[in-house]
């Protein structure tokens, strides 16, 4: 579980970060990968910021949601150009009714492909009582 007491001027190793996150350090480089977040060096080692921390709890929650690097990336790019968040929100506003179709989608291919399988659960185990029957 992340921890909530950060100074906005706390610097993190990639290790440091990774275990407040709950995260594998791998993890984190590859969004830095990515180009998501761009940490600072102190010499030779990577140091992250708290705006790089924020980043990536936007991003994980951006995965745990379902939603793109891409989405992710458009979203995260627009808090450096608008910094009253309109244009973010409205982003989201759209992002968030598109994934929620989504998911609404699939949930009714689902729920239809459970009917489907516990009818032919019922006519094999027909089926397979009936042919228990013939064999008796």
């Amino acid at each position: 579980m992340p921890s909530q007491t950060k100074t906005a001027d706390a610097l993190h190793t990639v290790t440091q970060l990774a275990r407040d996150l709950g995260v594998t350090a791998r993890t984190i480089r590859f969004y830095e990968d990515k180009g998501l977040i761009t940490p600072q060096r102190a010499g030779s080692t990577r140091v992250y910021t708290a705006r790089d921390r924020a980043r990536m709890i936007l991003i994980l929650r951006g995965k745990r949601l379902g939603f793109s690097l891409r989405e992710i990336r458009d979203y995260l790019d627009l808090y450096d150009v608008d910094h009253t968040q309109a244009e973010q929100l409205r982003l989201l506003r759209h992002a968030v009714a598109k994934r929620l179709a989504s998911l609404r989608e699939q949930l009714t291919a689902l729920q239809q492909t459970i009917v489907e399988l516990e009818d032919v659960q019922s006519q094999a185990e027909a089926a397979y009582q009936q042919a228990g029957k013939k064999r008796a």
